[in-house]
């Protein structure tokens, strides 16, 4: 099988947990990058196996705002710096995906300031989209120029150019040879054009064995997208949302719909999705959550419904983040595991014994799904040999499925066995149990 079948990704956005400045004055490089050591052992700690790392590379603010492919942002250190974090990554048998940002690039990316400069005869016009020299910007650039968002600080860039795509997978063989990467998140994959990111994964499949790559998808048929032609994975949103929503509605109809639905897509078990409850982009689980009390059964869903599940970092603590006037910073906060918010706590025990589970049991990764009790208070579905009960209400639950044997619980020990074989129990409100077979 495939490392990314097995992963248990941790997301870190390292401009903000290293407290980089919020804009690039590219002076030397400060080695930020180095207190991230810690971070590794507490992510093997934890149980995790793989990291997503993104944005590494020099930009003028957030990241995203590409200045070099090939050079690490000069708030986060050099490119020796990653390359010996993404080789301490490796000795603690855990892998490393970084943010591949391909379909736009900042102003200060030397291709744009070339078009700057020369205007209409740059020999860079063709790399950027819908240039039009009649036209104007906010930045009152005397061009207009298509960009990601509507936001004049990412121009896009014209990907049916054959210069633009070898620049990128030239890119790409770069990181390869230079850092060992293991795959590639790519930053808004839903509007990448599809030919390149088919090109890139014959490219990234002949270079490195097994190497993964994920698309950042909001919407759409994800199948779309994943296929054995174009990505391995996509990011789950429709399931991210169905899971705080579910929860916050007390309606496990959602979340069952959700994985129906895209079962119907032909995204069944053989297809892993990368599962997350919150991201850079958005809101903290807890902050979302309307009880806390539900960060367990969530966490529980993350960990055993079909997909590749992933924790941001931080929320393993149970940290809160809101957005504020349309600012993403304070979902990026700055954040130390010695300080007093970052230590043992309800919420990291439950990442702990789920990052435990999840490694002992093969049966969440490659275990078919069948759903096998539901109501909107109550949720039961099994995985292979292993069933997974949730309830969303403040009453206990009482379950009635039709398995044979004795069950053990993994989160609180509970035994139960079949009578006329059925399995009857009650589970506590606003809880969750992952059963194991007593006998194997």
């Amino acid at each position: 099988m495939a490392w990314y079948e097995d992963a248990v990704f941790y997301h870190i956005y390292p401009l903000g947990l290293l407290g980089a400045p919020e804009y690039n004055e590219h002076y030397a490089p400060v080695h930020r990058l180095r207190d991230l050591r810690e971070w590794v052992f507490h992510m093997k700690d934890c149980g995790f196996n793989a990291l997503y790392l993104g944005p590494c590379f020099s930009s003028g603010s957030h990241g995203y705002d590409t200045a070099d492919y090939r050079m690490v942002d000069e708030r986060l250190g050099d490119n020796d710096d990653l390359k010996e974090l993404v080789h301490l990554c490796h000795e603690e048998g855990i892998r490393v995906i970084l943010d591949g940002v391909f379909n736009h690039t900042g102003r200060g990316f030397f291709a744009f300031r070339d078009l700057e400069e020369y205007r209409e005869d740059s020999r860079f016009r063709n790399w950027y989209c819908n240039v039009d020299f009649q036209g104007n910007n906010s930045y009152d650039d005397g061009f207009s120029y298509e960009t990601w968002g509507g936001h004049d600080l990412l121009p896009k860039l014209n990907l049916y150019d054959p210069e633009v795509r070898n620049y990128h997978f030239d890119t790409v063989r770069f990181w390869i040879s230079e850092f060992d990467i293991d795959g590639i998140r790519l930053d808004a994959a839903d509007v990448l054009e599809q030919s390149f990111m088919r090109d890139l994964r014959g490219l990234t499949g002949s270079l490195k064995e097994d190497f993964w790559l994920m698309g950042e998808v909001i919407h759409g048929e994800y199948g779309r997208w994943v296929n054995e032609n174009t990505l391995h994975s996509v990011t789950n949103y429709a399931l991210h949302k169905a899971l705080y929503s579910g929860h916050n509605d007390r309606n496990y109809f959602e979340i069952a719909h959700t994985i129906r639905r895209q079962r119907e897509m032909g995204l069944g078990d053989d297809v892993h999705l990368y599962v997350f409850v919150d991201n850079h982009d958005v809101e903290r689980i807890m902050t979302k959550l309307n009880d806390r009390r539900h960060y367990l059964p969530v966490h529980v869903l993350l960990y055993t419904l079909p997909g590749i599940p992933s924790v941001y970092y931080g929320s393993e603590f149970g940290i809160e983040g809101r957005k504020e006037n349309g600012s993403d910073a304070p979902l990026r906060p700055q954040l130390s595991l010695e300080s007093a918010d970052m230590q043992d706590n309800d919420c990291l025990r439950i990442i702990r014994m789920l990052g435990d589970i999840y490694k002992r049991e093969p049966a969440l990764r490659y275990g078919e799904y069948r759903e096998r009790e539901l109501t909107t208070t109550k949720y039961a579905f099994t995985r292979g040999d292993l069933l997974v009960t949730v309830t969303n209400s403040d009453q206990e639950e009482y379950f009635d499925i039709g398995l044979e044997g004795e069950y053990e619980g993994a989160l609180h020990g509970k035994r139960i066995s079949p009578d006329n074989g059925r399995l009857r129990f009650t589970l506590e409100g606003n809880s969750a149990e992952v059963w194991i077979p007593a006998l194997r």
